[in-house]
């Protein structure tokens, strides 16, 4: 099995992931995009059961662009939002890819709220793009 550990920035808050994630999805919705102070956000998701959190999280809960709330989880130290349960795909958390500081890992396979997209970004061509987005698988 593969062990990854995501952190905050500080290092006071970290996620342990094992094993696989079921997907790497891109968005572009303008929350993410006020929630990351980026162009979009990237998430990586992982079964509940593969993810053990370590360290003091503070919790925001907010809608989601598809209406349904999401648990953001960020260190109260430096403010990193490190990962987050979204009521959506009560399954899956969502953990930030920054947080992994890996530059091998795997690209988005899906990126969603294209339409709210910066004009600038120019996505690969294997990465499937939806207007908003596609129905959970899992």
């Amino acid at each position: 099995m593969t062990l990854r550990v995501a952190s905050c920035h500080c290092g006071a808050l970290e996620v342990a992931c094992d094993g696989e994630p079921r997907k790497v999805s891109l968005c572009h919705c303008e929350q993410c995009q006020r929630r990351t102070g980026s162009a979009f956000s990237v998430a990586v998701f992982y079964m509940r059961e593969q993810v053990t959190a370590r360290g003091e999280a503070a919790s925001y809960v907010r809608a989601s662009a598809s209406g349904l709330a999401v648990d953001f989880r960020f260190c109260p130290a430096c403010g990193s939002n490190l990962f987050w349960y979204p009521q959506r795909m009560p399954a899956l958390v969502g953990v930030a890819l920054g947080g992994f500081a890996d530059r091998d890992f795997a690209m988005p396979e899906q990126a969603v709220w294209a339409g709210e997209g910066h004009r600038w970004v120019r996505l690969p061509d294997h990465v499937v793009s939806f207007e908003k987005n596609p129905t959970p698988r899992g």
